[in-house]
Parts: structure tokens; sequence; C-alpha cells
């Protein structure tokens, strides 16, 4: 039988409330991983993923697979949408052999491994800046880039200084729409903003910068510090930690993986080692 020092030790986050900004849809994982430290966890859906308005950009992108050389996909929800579309216009992931994969974060590459999708490229780092170093990296250099052609289905808001730098090297890059991230109706400021001014919170989670900003948007601020004074802030990568950063947070917890799971265990020993 586990003495108490060690119950303890398997759950630091017993006692603690954690809130997930994530869409309702895509919290399960990171709240079953937060829940079996022992954390108490409250929802606080910032970003609902739907579709796009069209497909059409998408659609002739899919159909014209035979002209890329590169499929780069940023997030997990991207190879969701893209792998579906896929699907439904006929195609099998076998069509995607010919190209080379770029996968930006852990949670992007297990989605397509797990879909039977080869992925050749996996930055170390999230960023736009630091993608497009390990793509050069790849390639053997900034002037093997010429004539190729990308394709990057991703969100409809998403920074442009990946597409903007491999065209500056030469390629041809097609950025499609593959799905949107548009603020919730459904999330109660009023209950949010209690339970955080009353210290009924412990940590806040973000996952992308979009939950950052419509977090802000919600409390009509860009100034999160005095809301969240006291509250530990967690991001899952770079790309989330610096939009925090812009609206004013300091980032208390960032796990080197870009996974849920990852997240959760980072958490869970920041608050280990008694920090608030």
């Amino acid at each position: 039988m586990p003495s108490e020092n060690q119950t303890a030790d398997a759950r630091p986050l017993e006692g603690r409330t954690v809130m997930i900004t994530r869409a309702l849809a895509q919290s399960a994982e990171l709240a079953a991983e937060l829940g079996s430290y022992g954390a108490r966890v409250v929802a606080c859906p910032t970003i609902e993923i739907v579709e796009p308005e069209s497909y059409a950009a998408l659609d002739q992108a899919v159909e014209d697979l035979f002209g890329y050389d590169w499929l780069v996909l940023t997030s997990a929800n991207g190879v969701e949408f893209f792998l579906r579309r896929l699907a439904n216009l006929g195609h099998d992931v076998s069509e995607l052999d010919d190209l080379r994969v770029c996968a930006i974060g852990a949670a992007t590459a297990e989605r397509l491994a797990g879909a039977g999708v080869h992925v050749d490229v996996v930055p170390q780092e999230s960023r736009a800046e630091g993608v497009f170093a390990a793509l050069e990296s790849y390639l053997g250099g900034r002037d093997k880039f010429d004539r190729l052609n990308f394709l990057i289905p991703r969100a409809a808001v998403a920074r442009d200084y990946l597409p903007r730098a491999l065209e500056e090297a030469g390629a041809r890059v097609d950025v499609v729409t593959a799905y949107l991230t548009v603020p919730p109706r459904t999330t109660d400021r009023a209950r949010v903003e209690a339970m955080l001014v009353g210290g009924g919170v412990d940590c806040v989670t973000f996952t992308s910068a979009s939950t950052v900003r419509n977090f802000a948007q919600l409390f009509e601020t860009s100034d999160l510090s005095q809301l969240l004074a006291g509250v530990s802030v967690a991001c899952i990568g770079d790309v989330t930690a610096s939009a925090a950063a812009e609206f004013g947070l300091r980032v208390h917890v960032k796990p080197v993986e870009t996974t849920a799971r990852a997240l959760a265990r980072a958490v869970a020993e920041h608050f280990a080692r008694g920090r608030v």
C-alpha cells in the first residue's frame, strides 16, 4: 500500500484547479491527463473549430496533388480536415507517398503516423522560423528551395512568415484554408471571471495562439496580467507562449514536446516543485 508521500508524488495536482481554454471537442485528452494527476479541471473554451465557408481552394489542391513536392501540416486540426477532405474526394493516403511531408509539432506528426502517412521532417521548434530552418537543413541549403512546390493547408488566420520565407527562397507556395477557428458562443464570461478573481483557479492552460487571443477578447483587454495575477500560465509551445507574452503574461510552464500529455505532465511537475 502506497504511503501518503507516494500518493502525493503521484497526484501533485490534488486540490488544484486547472482551467482549459481548448475547444471542447478537443479537450478530453488534456482534461483526462490533468485529472490523472489529481487536478480539478474547469472548461473555458475560447475557440471552436469549424469548417471553412468554402472548400474550393482545398479541393483544387487535393485534385492537383501531383503538382506538389511538399505538404506542410501545421496542426493536428489541419491533418484531420485535410485527410477528411482527401477521403471525401475519393483519394487515398497512399497518394501522399510521392510527397515530402513536414509535420509541425509532435501531435501533428502522431496524427499523421496514426493515419498511415509518412513524415519526413518534424522541426524541433514550432515557430515558423524554426520550421524554415529545419526544411533548409533537410534539403541541404537555401538554394534547394528553388522551384519546389509547397502545399500548406491550415487555419484561415495564421502567421505568414513561413510562406513568405519559402517564396523568397525560390519556392512556390499554396496556402489553403482547411478550417476556421472562431470564438464559441457558449462561454460564460461572468462565471470564469468570478473564479479567476476569487482565487478559484491555480493554473490556466493555452494550447494555441488563438486560445490566448480569444481569451483576451472574451475579457475585452490587451493585458491579461492583472486578471491572471497569482495564476500559473501554461503554454503548449513557443508560438503560444509568444502570444501570451504579447498580452502581458509571464509563462510559468512550457513543455519540450507540443502534446497534451506533455503539457499536463509539465503542469504537474511545476506544482510538484511547489511553485505558484
